[in-house]
This record gives structure tokens, sequence and C-alpha cells, in this order.
């Protein structure tokens, strides 16, 4: 799911850069501390998503109420596609910044959700982007400037029309300095430029390590051999300038990578890329990336090996975009199993001693954990003979890595199937019976086959939070079972149209160019609409860190009708020092907070549209608030709201 974009004819025009602003300035912040702020996507540089405050606890959580409500009024605006509105704000010093969809940066008081300025960047709105959304921005301070200097302390954030900007955190106005007026046009200077203008987008926030910002990219799936390609830059903090750029496709035949790449495939691929948020290891100087599949995700014939960097998590040096290592969660990619979850770092313990961690959960359901310094597995890692593709030209890998975390089912069997009645298991027990189902990493085939873990996941991009007083780490994930199949290219477009509406089954088909095949897909559901694979279709799960093992897992949520426990999920949690959980992400339409320890469930809020986002939590006014963005589009509903929760 690396926000594919599906047929735009857009062409590329030229961008403007706009500097709206409204000159306010930041009030003073010196009673704040830095434990009571939100200072980046995962809180820390690592990304462990853990807040050390405790106003808000176990004893008290049941009475947190709305404190304030923010509405952004990016609702109100017309664009191509529906907006998600998945931002993380941060919170700094004072102020609140947060994102919408468009890319709007706006600056809060975190006391009280008054707006200060807000600023435009102007992105093009009429895209058809594959994933109409924001998730966040990054902060940097220069402590070499004067306390009233202009870009003392400045927000970097990357829009949709993949622009990055930096903007003076305390007026709202452009850094001139940086780049042209304040912002650097990310589509130039690629090894493949986009096909077309809506297939490469930003959707993430960039990295901000030492005195550098480093990008990724959204790069539209399942299109072509050779979409975008996927290189990771890192700027100038001060000036914009390219310090260096790492291509997860290697492209220097002395790379021992490059060999993986069969039949010279590595020149004409694209994609690979970094969509999903990076964190790092500052006293290590380490950047830690989780790369996605190469184009197109479904058929690999054209580029044979295992495809090494792709489908992995990547410790590159910061100072120069070196490899430092690598592991592969996938072997060359057929299911568009993304490492679509930030890694997180943690520290865990041992007989005493304390070791560097970076936790990856993926989308076939399962938690690597690895040692930050050398990638080493601190959890088995089997490799496993998985079966083999029967589509001509195609060469599935003989072995996948398993780890000894599995977080969600692998496969369906028959006997497992789910329906509203006997009609509806008959029915899904049909559709099984003519797919390939020789469990997970059965290859996409032309007769069809059954994945599970669909491509949303297993563990999607919510990512998981780490309580590291406790040594819990807890993961939302997904259960959901789906088919895809290949189809020759020279398919009727119409009967296929015609059929998805007929049976109403939600088929997506997406011709991947070059490669002879159309690649066609859905969820698995039974004739009343209810999904096949066996609920709870969404769950919370929590793993000991000190036994490595899980140790909990709970349904989360419940799905709209109110019949089946878990929900379809897509965002993330945070946890607390208070021994807290707070997550929304459900298709239903709520908020929760949870016992870490236990996953019992804590306290439960309404909201007025789902939340496809991860909250945050930090302390202004003498008050810890929770806060979460509602309203991330299609059937997670409408809305543009930000809400805060407090003690009364």
């Amino acid at each position: 799911m690396r926000h594919g974009t599906r047929g735009c004819a857009t062409k590329c025009l030229a961008m403007l850069v706009a500097c709206l602003a409204i000159p306010m300035q930041a009030p003073a912040a010196s009673a704040q501390s830095a434990t009571d702020d939100w200072p980046a996507y995962g809180r820390d540089p690592g990304g462990a998503r853990y807040s050390p405050l405790t106003d808000v606890n176990r004893s008290n959580v049941s009475r947190l109420e709305v404190a304030w409500t923010f509405r952004t009024g990016h609702r109100g605006i017309k664009t191509s596609k529906d907006p998600r509105f998945e931002t993380t704000p941060i919170v700094v010093v004072g102020t609140l910044y947060l994102t919408t969809p468009l890319g709007e940066l706006i600056a809060l008081d975190p006391a009280t959700g008054t707006e200060r300025w807000r600023f435009d960047p102007k992105s093009r709105r009429k895209a058809h982007y594959g994933d109409f959304a924001n998730r966040g921005v990054n902060t940097w301070l220069d402590d070499k400037a004067l306390p009233d200097a202009p870009c003392r302390r400045r927000i970097f954030v990357a829009t949709i029309d993949a622009r990055l900007f930096a903007v003076d955190g305390a007026t709202g106005r452009a850094c001139g300095d940086f780049g042209a007026r304040g912002m650097i046009d990310l589509r130039k200077g690629l090894r493949h430029a986009p096909f077309e203008f809506s297939a490469y987008q930003v959707t993430s926030p960039p990295l901000v390590v030492g005195d550098l910002v480093v990008t990724g990219s959204a790069i539209a799936d399942n299109s072509r051999i050779a979409p975008a390609s996927g290189e990771l830059r890192a700027f100038d903090v001060r000036t914009g300038k390219l310090r260096w750029r790492w291509d997860p496709i290697p492209q220097d035949t002395r790379d021992p990578a490059f060999a993986t790449w069969e039949n010279d495939s590595a020149a004409a691929n694209g994609a690979a890329n970094v969509w999903s948020v990076m964190v790092a290891d500052p006293e290590r100087g380490l950047i830690f990336a989780p790369t996605s599949s190469p184009g197109p995700d479904y058929f690999g014939g054209l580029r044979p090996g295992s495809n090494r960097y792709a489908n992995s998590i990547v410790a590159l040096r910061a100072a120069t975009g070196e490899v430092a290592w690598h592991f592969q969660t996938v072997h060359h990619d057929l299911w568009d199993y993304d490492n679509a979850a930030p890694p997180a770092l943690a520290t865990l313990r041992r007989g005493g001693k304390s070791i560097p961690a970076v936790l990856q959960a993926t989308k076939t359901g399962m938690l690597f954990v690895l040692h930050r310094e050398t990638g080493e597995p601190l959890v088995p890692v089997e490799e496993r003979a998985v079966p083999a593709s029967d589509v001509p030209r195609e060469r599935a890998s003989a072995t996948q890595p398993f780890s000894a975390i599995q977080l969600s089912p692998h496969g369906l069997a028959e006997k497992d199937l789910h329906g509203l009645g006997e009609a509806d298991r008959l029915a899904c027990g049909t559709m099984i019976k003519e797919l390939r189902n020789e469990g997970i990493f059965t290859p996409p085939s032309l007769q069809g086959t059954l994945v599970r873990p669909s491509n949303i996941g297993g563990a999607h991009w919510g990512g998981l939070a780490i309580n590291s007083d406790r040594q819990i780490a807890v993961v939302p994930v997904n259960t959901i079972a789906s088919m895809v199949q290949l189809m020759p290219a020279d398919f009727d477009d119409d009967a296929a149209e015609e059929e998805s509406d007929r049976l109403s089954q939600g088929y997506e088909y997406t011709n991947m160019v070059g490669t002879g095949y159309v690649m066609r897909r859905r969820f698995l559901r039974a004739p009343s609409g209810a999904l096949c694979s066996p609920p709870p279709w969404g769950a919370l799960v929590g793993v000991d860190l000190l036994n490595l093992k899980k140790v909990w897992e709970v349904p989360l949520g419940t799905h709209p009708d109110g019949a089946v426990p878990g929900s379809p999920n897509l965002g993330g949690p945070i946890a607390t020092a208070g021994g807290l959980v707070f997550i929304g992400a459900t298709v239903e339409r709520a908020f929760r907070a949870f016992d870490v320890e236990t996953g019992e469930l804590l306290w439960r809020a309404e909201l007025p549209a789902g939340a496809r986002a991860t909250p945050i939590s930090y302390r202004a006014g003498g008050r810890q608030f929770v806060v979460v963005a509602a309203g991330g589009g299609d059937i997670f509903g409408e809305g543009d709201y930000l809400i805060a929760f407090a003690l009364p």
C-alpha cells in the first residue's frame, strides 16, 4: 500500500511558492519542560511514542473529557479526491504544529487550541493522488542563533505534491535562505522521473538528524516496471543544499546487493522507496529506513533475484548515507508487503545488560527485533520454504524469513470461515476453493490466490508504541483475508467493470504496464458483505520485551454494525508512563485507552469521525492533554477535527 495512483493523465505544471503567514510571535516558554513536549512524530528520535507524563493514569483515565476542538477548514476546499486527515502534531516549547492533507501548516496554542498562524504552500489540489494525506512535520533549532532571529526554530513540512518547505516556527513565514525562497522541489534530480504528476508524492514527515533534513517519497503502486525511483535525500537544514542521496535499488556494481537484481534489472526498476516514517539514533549516527516493494508489486518476472534493500530495514550512516547494515523482511516481494510501519528503537534488558535494538512490525504480521548496531536478529528468524510461482516468467523466492514473534494470523482454512449465516460460509468456501491457498507467501496466480495477511497488513503504517519502563511494545494489526489474481493485459476492461458493479465485490483492477498482466484484487467478502475471515478483524497486541513474546491480545474496537468484535484499523498507538495505551485507528468512530500490562479497556470516547491517525500527549497550562485527529476519509468518515482530551 505505497499510495498508488490509478491512470491519472495529469501533466506536470510549474509549482508555485507561497508564503502566507500572520506574523504573530509564539509566547515565551520559560516554564515549559522538555518532558512536557511531543517534539517529533514518534516523540523521540527513535520513534518509541512514549510520554513520561503520569498526570493521566490508570486510576483516573475514565474521567477524561474533551478540553477543546479545533477545525482546520480543509473539508471546504475542492479537491480531486477525498482527503484523509492523518496528521500527528508536534508540540515544542509552547506551540502545537499540525498539518492538513493539503500541506497547510497551522500553529496552535496547545492549552486552548487557539490558532496563532497558518502557512499555505498552495499545494496542487486537483491531482489524483493515491493517498491524499499528510502525516506531520519535523523541527530543528539553531542554538547558535539569537533568540529572536528569524527561522531560529524551523518547521519542515513536505507536501502531497512533493515539495519540501522550511517555515519559521515563530511567524509562519517561509525561511528564504532554504532552497528556492524556502522550498525544494523533490521531483527534480531523480534517477527515474515520475511518469505522471500524481505518481510521486510525500505523505510522511521528513526526518531531522543533526544538521540534515532527510526525505523519502510515496510512489504509485502497481503501475509499471519503472515508476519513479525511490531515492532518500539529505539536505542541509540551513541552505537546502543536497548533502547525500541513497537509492534503495543499488546502482553500483561493486555493491554486494547489486547481484540480487538479476538480468541488469536494477537500472530499469523503480520504487522500493521509503514512504513511511524514518527514525534515528543520533548518538550512533544512524538512520533507520523502512523500504517498500519494487515496481510493480505483484509481478517480479522482470526483476529476478531477492531484490536486496527493497522490503528491508536499512541502517544508514547519517553523515554520508552509506549502508551500515540491512535486514530484508520479504525476499522478491510479490504481495505489496512494504515495510509500512515506522521502525522503533528500544533498549532491551537481558541478564543485567542493556542491548540496543530496533523493532520492525510488518504487513506479514510478524515482529522482527534486530540489534541496532549490527542488524543481527535478537529474536530467532527462520528461513522457511514457501510455495513456488506458476506464473510464466515469474520466479518466487524459495524461502522467506519468519520471526518467532507472530502478531496476526497467516493463511485461512475452510474450517475457519466466517459469515452471518450458513449461506455466507458456503459462499466463502466456494470462493477460496477456486484460489491457490497454500499459506502465507503463496504467490499471485492466474487462477487467483488467497492472501492473508492482506496488502494492508498484518501490522500497518500505524506502527507500534513502546513503554520502556515496563518493557512492553504494543502493535495494532488487521486479520483480513483478500484475493489477488493476475490476468492477461488484453482482458475486457468493460466486462471487468460491469462484473465489479454487478457483484458489488469491490474489485480493484490495475494495468501493470510492460508486464503483460493486469492485477485484480479485493477483500474476501460473503454475499451479505461480511468478511470471510473470522473475527476479530482488528486487534491490539502486547509484546513483552523482556521475554520477547506476545503476552496479550484484545479485539480493537467493534465492527460498525456492532455484531463483530475487532474493527479493521489504520492508525497508531502511543504509550504513557501512566500505564496507558491510547489509540483511535478503527473504522468505528471512537478513541480508546487500554492498560499497557493487560490490554484491558479502561476508557472510550465517541468521535465525530474515525481517527485514522496517531495521537500525541503533552503538558500545557498545567494539564496533560491527549490529542488526536479525526477525519480519516472514505469509510472512516469525513472530518477536519483535532480533538484534545484532558482531566476536568
